[in-house]
């Protein structure tokens, strides 16, 4: 595994672990964009990160900052600044750590799966999608520049038990998103809540992409749910990702292309069109398909 030198994977503050998967007077060895490196924890609660050099020793120590309960880390010297999420701080949500899943995979195709609804009838039938109805309606995308971020709105879906809350009520609903891709390796969705109107569930996706192919996926929610219990609401989010990891350990390629004729999209794919376009305009090398970037 060697390190990236591509400096706009290295400019992003990257999730390296779950609040609370250190524990005090212990350290966890993981990696990022094929760096080494090594999180420890003083007995006071105190974590810092360094990189891990060849003989095994700490070498430069890395920033560590804590949001959404992950901590995240950059290699970089002038990073992108973490997004600003205000449902994580607000006092009636519940914030679940759905805790975090290794999967071979390019974190762009990560990413791209979270943003696909045309899988949902398929790969998480009877949850998230019905069969009987697999229609991706029309939704809109665009690239908000003030925050260099790519948003999907205008995003519905017919889902049977879209959540913990609404499948315990049973007969399925139509439930609308809103996605946001934050970065290259973090994306979010905004998610009708059953029986609110007003607000909407806000459901992330952060990615540590330990080389081009091997990640670790991590997933905190701000929520409104006030029936569910922790571990139900936990095993509901692992459970449907679980399903997609299957799907994407097998896609090929692996890595993602960036050329238009690589991949045929349909028009339910409008947002991937989107999250490529950003990704080369940006000059993103790490995990892409370089044969077909050029």
């Amino acid at each position: 595994m060697s390190v990236t030198d591509d400096p706009v994977a290295l400019n992003q503050w990257i999730a390296c672990a779950y609040v609370g998967q250190v524990t005090p007077g212990k350290s966890y060895d993981t990696a990022m964009l094929g760096q080494a490196i090594r999180i420890s924890c003083a007995l006071d609660g105190t974590c810092t990160c360094h990189e891990i050099g060849d003989d095994g020793g700490p070498g430069r120590q890395l920033p560590l900052s804590q949001r959404f309960e992950i901590l995240f880390t950059t290699l970089g010297d002038t990073p992108r600044q973490l997004p600003d999420i205000p449902e994580f701080a607000e006092a009636d949500r519940r914030v679940a750590n759905c805790a975090s899943v290794g999967l071979h995979a390019s974190p762009f195709r990560i990413v791209e799966n979270f943003l696909d609804m045309a899988h949902f009838c398929f790969v998480h039938k009877d949850i998230l999608g019905s069969m009987e109805k697999t229609e991706v309606f029309t939704y809109k995308t665009e690239h908000r520049k003030d925050v260099d971020e790519i948003w999907a709105t205008d995003c519905a879906f017919f889902q049977p038990a879209a959540s913990t809350s609404a499948a315990e009520k049973g007969g399925g609903q139509v439930t609308y998103y809103k996605y946001r891709v934050m970065s290259p390796f973090s994306v979010m969705l905004y998610k009708t809540v059953y029986g609110n109107a007003e607000r909407d569930d806000a459901i992330c996706l952060f990615i540590q992409p330990k080389s081009e192919t091997e990640c670790i996926a991590y997933m905190p929610m701000a929520i409104l749910d006030d029936q569910s219990t922790m571990t139900q609401i936990i095993d509901f989010q692992q459970t449907i990702f679980l399903q997609d990891r299957i799907i994407l350990e097998n896609q090929r390629p692996v890595l993602l292309p960036l050329t238009p004729s690589a991949e045929i999209p349909t028009k339910a794919d409008v947002s991937s069109i989107a999250f490529r376009r950003w990704l080369k305009g940006m000059g993103m090398r790490f995990g892409i398909l370089q044969e077909q970037a050029a």
